[in-house]
């Protein structure tokens, strides 16, 4: 048997103890996924705890996942950068402090799409509120004190959405 074969016959083997497992970026982590918690006992998450290990500000943390929409956890104490998300719509429901959504709107002119201008706006969040940014709009959170945000969203979806810059994550760890 040549060893090409004999490779392929032990990754097949190994798929199905592979499964058990989330994949993050190259890494394997011990965090079962929705899917495979199917008919299993659920476990209560306590956010009061799982915000107490995050230490650095407007980097996200998953908390949990569910058809295929990610819960994250995140900080922020200033403000964020202005972007926005292609494809994908945030929902941010605060769980301590406050916070203010801002928000860039096009209105255009009466000459057409050469005669635009921004409109900027705001609105806060509270805590138990939620506001949910489609996609497209361009946006910015901004904390003037330390708020806890959890956020509802697609996996895609980049925390600086269309911007990547140093505030980018990436790959985001597990809370």
């Amino acid at each position: 048997m040549s060893a090409l074969v004999r490779d392929r016959e032990n990754l097949r083997a190994l798929r199905p103890i592979l499964a058990t497992f989330n994949v993050v970026g190259s890494s394997l982590k011990l965090f079962p996924t929705a899917a495979q918690q199917e008919g299993q006992p659920m476990h209560k998450i306590n956010l009061g705890e799982k915000f107490s290990k995050i230490s650095e500000y407007y980097k996200p943390h998953i908390a949990g996942e569910l058809n295929g929409q990610m819960i994250k956890l995140v900080k922020a104490n200033t403000e964020f950068i202005w972007h926005h998300h292609d494809h994908e719509d945030e929902m941010f429901l605060v769980v301590k402090g406050r916070f203010r959504m801002e928000y860039r709107e096009r209105e255009l002119g009466d000459a057409g799409p050469h005669d635009a201008s921004l409109r900027e706006r705001h609105e806060w969040i509270e805590p138990g509120e939620f506001i949910i940014v489609p996609r497209g709009v361009e946006h910015r959170p901004v904390a003037e004190e330390e708020v806890w945000i959890m956020l509802f969203e697609p996996a895609s979806t980049l925390n600086t959405g269309n911007v990547v810059n140093e505030r980018t994550q990436q790959h985001l760890e597990h809370v």
